[in-house]
């Protein structure tokens, strides 16, 4: 049974440890005795060995029965332990919370954005890594998060266009922004939204509007083989199936159903779709399936994936003077052309625009309406029709009829 001592200070008490001493004696543990709302509450203090002596005590108790007359501060040991803790982890709080604030957007961007960016295209983690050294950097400094606003948002944006930059090239800086941002929002830096959401950017408007005529494309086509059988394999591919030309680098002989003249396109951006083929394109692939030594239809020299047009594309285009006296970038020629010139035929050949979405591999119908002036000739067909119906004598007579019910 503990045996406790009372001391000269009433509502005091102690006992001794059976074995361990502080100094020259047994240690002892003090406690604290006292009423509260009508009820006798002890509580214990600690061991002499870990500071507490019979003064501390006196002083702990007289400044609970004071709190306990004023009705202030805590009226027990349990609540003072308990504000002590939440005032230490209010402390922590702010400390991190005031660690995080303190972090740059240049730093987060380096050590922590950058290299969680590991399932991204090589190429696409280039662009933005020279986004930010060329433009982003040089204008957040060593800006905490809270710091940068969307006036260092229009400084970026005044610096890239006063540079020639086009406003495509504005959207991208500013989304490599707005996806850092996100991140540091996800992590607990930063709060607010993206200052680029309160920047406007130029209207932007590089769909391209070239597409070729039917010799044209034969006399392509014709020059493309005669300095590579597989670019031109390549480029006909594009030209009679609209595909892009990572559609064309991805495609694999696993892909291509001979006998059934299909084609299935896993690189696509919508989504896997699938494609049929031209009597031409059935023809070429045949040919090199005959010769096939790799599972991808299209390889470069060390049957790898190839991942951009060969330069002989543009010399090509060059040599059948398509380009001459074009400065418009809308209205060059050059690959994915093939790809727009498919879709300019179809309209023409009266494919609707519907249809054309699915060949195309579109998620939105938007991106096919480009091609509606296209169409004009059915539309016109469509008027005349109108217009010689609404001239009929008799569709008149019974219009009125209808008027006059």
């Amino acid at each position: 049974m503990v045996k406790w001592h009372g001391t000269k200070y009433p509502g005091i008490r102690f006992r001794e440890h059976p074995k361990r001493k502080h100094g020259v004696q047994r240690d002892k543990y003090f406690a604290i005795r006292y009423q509260r709302e009508g009820k006798r509450k002890e509580e214990g203090l600690g061991w002499a060995s870990q500071g507490w002596t019979l003064q501390k005590a006196n002083a702990r108790l007289s400044e609970i029965k004071e709190n306990q007359r004023t009705g202030e501060g805590p009226q027990s040991l349990k609540e003072k332990r308990n504000l002590l803790k939440a005032e230490r982890k209010k402390e922590q709080v702010e400390k991190e919370q005031n660690a995080k604030d303190n972090v740059s957007f240049n730093s987060f961007f380096n050590d922590v954005y950058c290299p969680a960016q590991i399932n991204k295209k090589s190429s696409s983690l280039k662009s933005e890594l020279s986004y930010f050294k060329i433009w982003i950097a040089p204008v957040f400094k060593d800006k905490c998060f809270k710091d940068v606003s969307p006036f260092h948002c229009e400084r970026i944006k005044k610096n890239m266009l006063d540079a020639g930059r086009a406003p495509r090239s504005l959207q991208y800086c500013f989304a490599t922004i707005r996806q850092a941002w996100n991140m540091a929002k996800r992590d607990g830096l930063v709060n607010g939204e993206t200052p680029t959401k309160y920047v406007s950017v130029p209207r932007i408007d590089n769909k391209r509007l070239r597409f070729l005529s039917h010799d044209e494309a034969n006399i392509l086509l014709e020059e493309l083989k005669t300095r590579s059988t597989q670019l031109y394999s390549m480029s006909l591919l594009s030209l009679h199936s609209g595909s892009r030309a990572s559609e064309v680098f991805g495609l694999e002989w696993n892909d291509v159903d001979l006998e059934n003249g299909l084609l299935t396109l896993r690189e696509a951006k919508a989504g896997t779709r699938t494609v049929f083929m031209t009597k031409a394109v059935k023809s070429i692939l045949e040919s090199r399936k005959q010769i096939a030594d790799n599972k991808l239809v299209f390889s470069d020299r060390d049957g790898k994936k190839i991942k951009r047009i060969s330069n002989s594309f543009a010399r090509a285009v060059d040599a059948v003077n398509l380009n001459d006296h074009i400065t418009d970038k809308r209205q060059k020629v050059v690959f994915h052309s093939l790809r727009h010139t498919f879709a300019s035929w179809h309209v023409q050949s009266g494919t609707d625009l519907y249809t054309l979405q699915a060949l195309l591999g579109h998620h939105s119908f938007a991106m096919v309406q480009r091609y509606a002036h296209l169409s004009d000739g059915a539309l016109k067909k469509a008027v005349r029709g109108f217009e010689k119906r609404i001239n009929d004598k008799d569709y008149v007579v019974e219009l009125r009829k209808e008027e006059g019910k």
